[in-house]
C-alpha cells in the first residue's frame, strides 16, 4: 500500500493474525474473505483492535470501495478508481495476437503471446521474451538485442515498454488494445546499434 505512506505486508484470507512492521498506528492485521468481491480487515496494535475495515470490489473492477469502523467514530467510506492497471480476470492483452498482414506496412507474420505472471506481471513471448511487472523496475530480456524492459501501465487497454542496452534506453513501444479487445496496435520508435533510427506500426489480431 503506498500513499503519503508505505506499507508491506504478507497475510493469509484465513482470518488468522500477522505481523506488519514500521507502521505506528496498528502492527498487527487480519485478513477474512467473505466472497469473491469483499473482505474484511481487522488492524490490531499489540492486540487490540484498532479498526475494521470492509473491502468492496464493483462488479466491474472498477470501483474499490473501503468502509472504515473505528469504536466511538462514525463509519467512514472511502471510494477508490481503478485509473490504471488491466484487472486479472479478463485481462484485455492476455491470449495469442497474430500479425495483420492487410493493416501493416512491412507485413511480417509476427505472433506474440501475453500471459498473466501474478502479482501484476506479464509474461511476453515473441521475437524474444521477458517475464515483467508493471512497478518501474528493469527486467531482463531473452534472446533480444536490447538487455532489459521497464513496464508502465498506461490505462487498463494500453502498456508503455522501454527498453535499455548498455543502461541506454533504445526503444519505446506502446501496445494498445481496442476497445472490443479483438485488435491491438504496436507502435514502436527506437535506434539501432548501428545507430540508425527506426519507427514502426503494427496491427495484430487476436487469435
Amino acid at each position: 500500500m503506498s500513499g503519503e505512506s508505505h506499507i508491506d505486508f504478507l497475510v493469509k484470507k484465513d482470518g488468522h493474525e500477522s505481523a506488519v512492521a514500521g507502521n505506528p498506528a496498528f502492527n498487527q492485521v487480519e485478513l477474512r474473505r467473505i466472497d469473491k468481491r469483499q473482505s474484511e480487515v481487522t488492524e490490531k496494535k499489540d492486540g487490540a483492535v484498532v479498526s475494521t475495515l470492509r473491502v468492496k470490489i464493483s462488479a466491474d473492477g472498477d470501483e474499490l470501495r473501503v468502509t472504515t469502523t473505528r469504536r466511538g467514530h462514525a463509519d467512514m467510506p472511502t471510494v477508490w478508481t481503478r485509473s490504471g492497471g488491466a484487472k486479472v480476470s479478463g485481462d484485455p492483452m492476455a491470449g495469442e495476437w497474430r500479425e495483420d498482414r492487410g493493416k501493416t506496412r512491412m507485413a511480417q507474420g509476427l505472433r506474440v503471446k501475453f500471459e498473466a505472471a501474478g502479482n501484476n506481471g506479464v509474461h511476453f513471448e515473441g521475437e524474444f521474451s521477458y517475464t515483467a511487472r508493471f512497478d518501474g523496475r528493469q527486467y531482463d530480456l531473452v534472446n533480444s538485442r536490447n538487455d532489459t524492459v521497464t513496464l508502465q501501465l498506461v490505462d487498463a487497454r494500453t502498456v508503455d515498454a522501454f527498453y535499455q542496452r548498455d543502461n541506454r534506453q533504445t526503444e519505446k513501444e506502446r501496445w494498445v488494445v481496442s476497445a472490443d479487445h479483438q485488435m491491438m496496435t504496436l507502435t514502436s520508435i527506437g535506434t539501432f546499434e548501428t545507430g540508425q533510427h527506426m519507427a514502426e506500426k503494427l496491427v495484430f489480431k487476436r487469435q
